[in-house]
C-alpha cells in the first residue's frame, strides 16, 4: 500500500504496542514510522527490539514533541501518502482502505473517532466503552462494532477534520508543515487545519474508518483518568496564547468539529493606566499594544514563553502607531464585559466592514482601514 502511518509516543509504551499491535492485526506490511519522542518508559527499549522490516524507527534521546516528529516522519516516510496516528489509537477493520477510496491531491481525509464515555458525544465521533486503558480493551468487541457500522455508513462522508488523518506528502510541506512555535505539542493540529482550508484544501471525514481513541491516556492523564497533569496544562496554556497571538481569534468550529475561521486584522491597543495582570490577559489578542506601564518588565516575564518578538510587540504608549484598527482602552474601567468584545472582534470587525469610529463597552474603536491578513498565514507566516 502507498501509505506510511508516522506514530510519536511519548511515556505510552503499552498504549503504543497495542497501536502497532492493532495495525499489524489488518496490515501486515503497511509502512509505520514509529517515533520515540524522548520517552523515560520503556519505549526506547521496545523499539529498539522491535522486529519488523517495514517499520522505520526513530528513537529520539531528546523530547522534541509530535509537533517537530509528525513532519520529520513523513520526511523520513517512503511513500507519497501519509497519515498521522496518535499512540494511543487503536485501528478497526478496513480502516485504510475507507480513508484512501476518498483521497485525492489537495484532499485531506479524517477518520471516525470512536471514545470511551469519559469524552462528550459530538456529531463527528461515536461515544462507546471499549475499554478505558490499555490493559482492559473489548478488541472483539470493538471489531464486530465497526463490521456493522461500516455496512450502515459504507461510503458516507461529512465535511470534518481531526486526528487521525492522511493526505498526499507534497501537499503537506506544501504549506511548510506543522508550525514549530507549537511544539512540542499543542494546537498545532488546529493550526494546519486552518492553513489547509485556507490554502484550498477539501476535507473530509469517512464515515466507515474508524479508531478507537483513549485520548492522551498515557500523558495527559497519566496522574488518573481525568486528572491532567501539571506540565501539560501549563504547555497547552503556552499553545493558547500562541495560536491567539498568530490568528487574533481563538477556535471556532461548527457542529462537526469543522473550522470556521474568522478575518486576521491589524489591530493596535492603546491601553491607559494599564498594569501587568491586564497586560497579560489583553497582549495575545493585537498586532501591537501601547502601554504606560513598565512593558520591559512584561516582557521579561512572558519572552521565555513565546517565539513572537515581544520587544517589537508590546511599545510605549507614545510610540508612533500604524496599526490599521486602533482601540482605546482604560484599565480602570476596563471589565469582564469589554473582554468579551475583545473577544469577539474578528467576528464584530467582519460583521461591520467600515472605516469609522464606535464605542463597544469601554473600549474606542478607531477603523482606519479594514484589511485582512488570514492568508499570509498559510505558509506559517505572520503579518
Amino acid at each position: 500500500m502507498n501509505i506510511s502511518l508516522i506514530i510519536p509516543s511519548y511515556n505510552t509504551e503499552k498504549h503504543l504496542i497495542n497501536t502497532y499491535n492493532s495495525v499489524r492485526k489488518y496490515y501486515k506490511d503497511v509502512e509505520m514510522v514509529i517515533i520515540n519522542d524522548g520517552s523515560t518508559d520503556n519505549t526506547s527499549e521496545w523499539l529498539d527490539t522491535l522486529k519488523d522490516n517495514n517499520v522505520i524507527k526513530i528513537n529520539s534521546k531528546e523530547r522534541k514533541g509530535h509537533t517537530f516528529f509528525y513532519d520529520e516522519g513523513m520526511r523520513q516516510a517512503t511513500n507519497e501518502i501519509v497519515g498521522i496516528m496518535h499512540s494511543d489509537m487503536i485501528i478497526g477493520p478496513n480502516y485504510i482502505e475507507n480513508m484512501l477510496k476518498h483521497l485525492e491531491r489537495g484532499k485531506v481525509v479524517c477518520a471516525t473517532r470512536i471514545e470511551p464515555p469519559i469524552h462528550p458525544a459530538g456529531k463527528e465521533k461515536i461515544v462507546m466503552d471499549f475499554g478505558m486503558n490499555y490493559n482492559d480493551l473489548k478488541l472483539d468487541e470493538f471489531e464486530k462494532f465497526c463490521n456493522k457500522k461500516q455496512t450502515e455508513l459504507k461510503d458516507i462522508t461529512t465535511k470534518g477534520i481531526f486526528a487521525p488523518w492522511i493526505l498526499y506528502k507534497e501537499d503537506h510541506f506544501a504549506i511548510g508543515g506543522h508550525d514549530q512555535i507549537f511544539a512540542p505539542y499543542g494546537y498545532e493540529d488546529s493550526d494546519i487545519f486552518n492553513r489547509w482550508i485556507l490554502a484550498g484544501y477539501e476535507m473530509v471525514q469517512s464515515r466507515d474508518a474508524f479508531v478507537y481513541h483513549l485520548t492522551c491516556r498515557g500523558h495527559r492523564w497519566n496522574k488518573g483518568v481525568g486528572i491532567v497533569n501539571d506540565d501539560y496544562e501549563s504547555t497547552m496554556s503556552r499553545c493558547r496564547r500562541d495560536f491567539t497571538r498568530k490568528w487574533g481569534d481563538w477556535i471556532q468550529n461548527d457542529e462537526y468539529q469543522f473550522p470556521n475561521i474568522n478575518p486576521k486584522y491589524d489591530i493596535g491597543f492603546i491601553i491607559n493606566n494599564c498594569n501587568l495582570d491586564l497586560l497579560q490577559v489583553l497582549e495575545p489578542w493585537c498586532s501591537t499594544v501601547y502601554v504606560d506601564n513598565d512593558r520591559l518588565k512584561y516582557i521579561t516575564l512572558e519572552q521565555p514563553n513565546t517565539s513572537f518578538n515581544l520587544s517589537e510587540k508590546v511599545l510605549p504608549i507614545d510610540n508612533e502607531k500604524n496599526n490599521e484598527i486602533l482601540i482605546t482602552i482604560n484599565g480602570n474601567l476596563f471589565n469582564q464585559q469589554d473582554f468579551q468584545y475583545i473577544q469577539q472582534l474578528p467576528a464584530i470587525l467582519n460583521d461591520s466592514g467600515e472605516v469609522g469610529s464606535f464605542e463597544l463597552g469601554n473600549l474606542n474603536v478607531d477603523v482606519i482601514q479594514i484589511n485582512t491578513y488570514e492568508k499570509t498565514l498559510i505558509n506559517n507566516g505572520t503579518i
